[in-house]
């Protein structure tokens, strides 16, 4: 059964007696461990649908159904709830708290979730140790590389055991050696049952993902399946580097 389910989704604006139609009537399904791109120019409307899946916004029109549950009439307070347990997300901006530690920061979302002190330490290191930052606890954001500040923003997006990691533009602020090492490791939680929803306008970034769906003008304009896994296609661009 898929983990998400659109049908038929608009989000519709109106300026000045115009009406915008960020998205326009887009279904899509999201199986459960898949590692995904939406790809799309700038105004195309690929955040909107990124909103939209991440339950940061609700349509104008349509359904969605995320791991069983409608949520398209979710009021604002339900929409955070399930962000808070269902959703995690990285972005081109690491958003770390200069102030606090590497740890501190990987378990404000289980503050918000009311965990106690005890799990919230337990459950940040080993999302730490996911991501190989487990001896770095201690550091303040601005003693990590650009890589390592990602990574501890991804340990923050996977703490609270997301169903879905949405990741936009997260190798923007990277250079191409650190940007590789990131998708990587998408890659590898897609293999272990994560699923991970890519948002880029790069069709290179884009095309390291097995599956790929592309917006224009608030439509998908292609959908593209392959049978070369997201690993496969990195060790190939790596050896092509070389």
């Amino acid at each position: 059964m898929p983990l998400v389910e659109l049908r038929n989704v608009s989000k519709i604006y109106h300026l000045g007696g115009e009406e915008i139609r960020a998205l326009d009537d887009v279904s899509l399904d999201i199986e459960p461990g898949e590692f995904i791109s939406i790809i799309g120019p700038s105004g195309s409307g690929k955040s909107t649908l990124m909103h939209i899946l991440g339950c940061l916004d609700s349509p104008s029109k349509g359904t969605i159904k995320l791991d069983g549950t409608m949520i398209e009439r979710a009021s604002p307070r339900e929409l955070a709830a399930i962000r808070n347990r269902k959703i995690g997300f990285v972005f081109q901006f690491f958003n770390l708290l200069p102030k606090l530690n590497v740890l501190q920061n990987v378990e404000l979302p289980m503050i918000y979730s009311g965990v106690s002190s005890r799990e919230r330490r337990e459950r940040g290191m080993e999302a730490l140790k996911m991501v190989g930052l487990e001896n770095r606890s201690k550091h303040k954001p601005n003693q990590l590389s650009g890589g390592q500040q990602q990574r501890v923003a991804i340990a923050r997006a996977l703490v609270n055991s997301p169903k879905i990691v949405f990741a936009d533009e997260p190798t923007g602020n990277l250079d191409s050696h650190t940007g590789e090492a990131i998708l990587k490791l998408f890659n590898d939680l897609s293999q272990k049952g994560r699923t991970i929803i890519l948002v880029t306008h790069d069709p290179e970034i884009a095309a390291v993902t097995p599956r790929r769906i592309e917006i224009r003008d608030g439509k998908i304009a292609a959908k593209v399946d392959e049978k070369l896994a997201g690993l496969d296609r990195l060790a190939a661009r790596a050896t092509a580097g070389t």
